[in-house]
């Protein structure tokens, strides 16, 4: 999806005539207060999982971590499929999307140093691998110093295909003592021409996506985290989203995501990629509100030229079906270019865009009115991606200098995190980098 543009272009190409939208801007609140001071680091050494869940920190302890329970490969009767937490991927990148999310950004408390990190990534590691199965989450997993407990309000509830996918922001690396080690690709994003952005509602320093096919689960699940973060991470922002029925169609009736690369090209795979980071992903995620009410009273036509594509079934303007090549170079009889110069898919092209691609993995969402009677509506735009420098950054930059579609949305928020790789059994999210 391309950024926003409130305004139409001073003079429009030829192919796509000109339709003004005017939208208020989203006012930024104040600065975020100042990380504390990294604590300094201390001997680095592999510790167990009982010695971060009863301590909260990185301990002296000769022995390893516990073996996790082994996963099932049958699914229960009567229930939907469970989805393996661990393998070389975290799941949820490379898994077939599911019609629910939840995304959710932490921030530490002022206590948090990199043992006590270790120690809630512990936690949410070795819930998760109870969660996906769909299983109580065990109470000595509960964090010292909580009275909360598990309501059993999962009890009977089928694993939905849930899936936890953990990411870390760049303060992330701040916050832990270990700056010297965030990855150059893991800058914050560049500002964009037409962004308004509330900082409250992106970044973070810990990232989960939560995806399943029951909104009551990813409700839920998202309750546990909370719970289990007791005393070392609040939640930052969190955001809601589904898919149509058959996956495809977005708000504006765009079939989306055509022609996206295989998934495993958002994978890192550079063989001078940190050890923790091997396998894992960039995730750049966006949420675009879309201009309803103004879309919709566009001629089909006009909104098909934004795009670049035909509504109906996705096929190029340039004719076949939704798979089809697009013909950058056709023209019409009096040489006026078939997709307009300014339209979105041309725009977006990898050919374009120096061989730039993005795995994308968007869902609508819908959050009732704003105070002005337009719907709050739009994407939850997810871009993974090897790497943003090359992948995200230069293809918004792009989009951001004219494209059509742009005038009919408004980017409110932006966050970039790095997803490490696939988790082994007995181990937990980042524990390369917290232990190496």
């Amino acid at each position: 999806m391309p950024d926003a543009d409130e305004r139409p272009a001073e003079s429009e190409p030829a192919g796509l005539p000109p339709v003004p939208a005017t939208v208020p801007q989203v006012p930024g609140p104040g600065a975020s207060p100042a990380p504390p001071e990294p604590p300094p680091d201390g001997p680095r050494r592999r510790v167990s999982r009982r010695s971060l869940l009863t301590a909260g920190g990185l301990t002296v302890l000769a022995g390893g971590g516990a073996a996790a329970v082994a996963l099932r490969d049958e699914d229960r009767a009567g229930t939907s499929a469970a989805i393996p937490f661990h393998g070389p991927q975290q799941a949820g990148i490379l898994t077939p999307r599911q019609q629910h999310v939840r995304l959710a950004a932490f921030d530490f408390g002022a206590r948090t140093d990199r043992g006590r990190a270790a120690a809630l990534l512990l936690r949410w590691t070795s819930a998760a691998e109870h969660l996906v199965r769909g299983e109580a989450v065990p109470p000595e997993l509960e964090p010292p110093g909580s009275r909360a407990a598990d309501t059993g309000a999962l009890t009977g509830t089928a694993p939905a295909r849930l899936t936890l996918t953990f990411g870390l922001g760049p303060s992330f690396f701040d916050r832990t003592g270990l700056t010297a080690t965030r990855p150059a690709a893991l800058a914050p994003l560049p500002a964009f021409g037409e962004d308004r952005l509330d900082p409250a509602r992106g970044d973070g320093d810990l990232f989960v996506q939560i995806g399943v096919d029951d909104a009551f689960v990813a409700a839920h699940v998202l309750r546990t985290l909370q719970r289990l973060a007791h005393g070392e991470a609040g939640l930052r922002w969190t955001m809601t989203g589904f898919t149509a029925a058959d996956g495809r169609r977005n708000l504006m009736g765009q079939i989306d995501g055509t022609n996206n690369p295989d998934p495993a090209k958002a994978l890192v795979t550079a063989p001078d990629a940190p050890e923790w980071l091997a396998g894992g992903s960039y995730v750049v995620i966006r949420r675009i509100r879309m201009l309803l009410d103004h879309w919709d009273t566009l001629p089909p036509g006009h909104r098909e030229q934004a795009l670049g594509r035909r509504a109906a079934d996705g096929a190029p303007l340039t004719g076949g079906t939704e798979h089809t090549p697009v013909d950058l170079a056709a023209a019409r009889p009096d040489g006026i270019p078939v997709i307009a110069t300014n339209a979105h898919i041309r725009l977006a092209a990898p050919t374009t865009n120096n061989g730039a691609t993005l795995v994308r993995r968007s869902w609508s969402y819908h959050d009732g009115p704003r105070p002005d009677g337009t719907p709050d509506a739009g994407l939850l735009f997810l871009a993974w991606q090897p790497d943003p420098r090359t992948g995200f950054i230069p293809v918004q930059q792009r989009l951001s200098r004219g494209d059509a579609l742009s005038r009919y949305l408004v980017h409110e928020t932006s966050a970039l995190f790095a997803v490490p790789g696939g988790i082994r059994p007995g181990g937990y999210v980042a524990q390369a980098l917290l232990e190496g």
